[in-house]
């Protein structure tokens, strides 16, 4: 079931949602090439605790196998929920942060791909596509339209650059929990209910310079592109309203430019 947000729980997850966003900023100048993605993780529990937060991530999935860390850091082929270790980041890395914040009961989700050091052509390309198909499939999260038509901008501008969309892992409700009705897919498949004002969403494409295929390793949560080829991540979490959609994790940037810098 759809859970539509009152004016003052969006007030909530608005903030939770801003201080994630502060919070990226203050960590995007630590990523770099020779720190141990560990490293990170112990950073950015401490600077959540210290917001007054809880890391959202952290104990998620099942009571046998708990995701063991706040952040998810996935790099190159690893699509999505790469956990923290003794790995040093490289130069030319495509390095994927997903994180979320509980600020009292109210749910934040954020991605970023951050490009370290001098990473290839190919590399750059693929991650300024898949923030282009994060804008795309925004710009079309409107109240009184279909959920599926984010997917089919996801797809649609994925596919006109050659790059294969992930299908196995998709968007979602969130804002009172992480994972909540509806799923929001990067290609037009499954439920398709009419989007209406106090729904709040996070749109996710999850892009590959190779075809969608995925596998999840041995750990039971790193999912990598089976052809072991680059993946990027890009997230925002939304509020749409009848008459506008507010990007919440977002504070007064707009869509990428083919120029632009390399992360936020």
């Amino acid at each position: 079931m759809i859970r539509l947000k009152t004016e003052r729980q969006i007030a909530g997850i608005r903030e939770s949602c801003h201080l994630l966003s502060t919070m990226y900023r203050e960590l995007l100048p630590q990523v770099k090439a020779g720190v141990m993605t560990l490293d990170i993780d112990k950073w950015v529990r401490n600077w959540i605790a210290k917001a007054g937060g809880k890391p959202i991530f952290l104990g998620q999935g099942s009571k046998k196998n708990p995701y063991p860390a706040a952040i998810c850091i996935s790099i190159n082929h690893e699509v999505i929920h790469g956990i923290p270790s003794k790995r040093r980041i490289a130069d030319g890395d495509l390095v994927s942060l997903d994180c979320g914040i509980d600020l009292g009961g109210f749910i934040s989700d954020q991605a970023i791909t951050v490009e370290v050091g001098k990473v290839s052509a190919a590399a750059h390309a693929l991650n300024i596509a898949t923030r282009e198909c994060l804008y795309k499939g925004i710009a079309a999260a409107k109240a009184g339209d279909r959920l599926l038509q984010i997917g089919r901008a996801v797809q649609d501008h994925a596919l006109e650059r050659g790059y294969g969309v992930v299908k196995e892992f998709c968007g979602h409700g969130v804002g009172l929990a992480l994972h909540e009705d509806p799923s929001v897919p990067n290609y037009p498949h499954g439920a398709n209910p009419r989007m209406s004002g106090g729904m709040v969403i996070a749109i996710e494409p999850m892009i590959n310079q190779g075809t969608g295929d995925v596998e999840i390793l041995e750990d039971g949560w790193t999912v990598v592109t089976t052809d072991r080829k680059l993946s990027s991540h890009w997230e925002h979490t939304l509020a749409i309203f009848s008459d506008h959609t507010e990007i919440l994790t977002e504070e007064g940037s707009g869509p990428p430019r083919d120029n632009e810098p390399k992360a936020l």
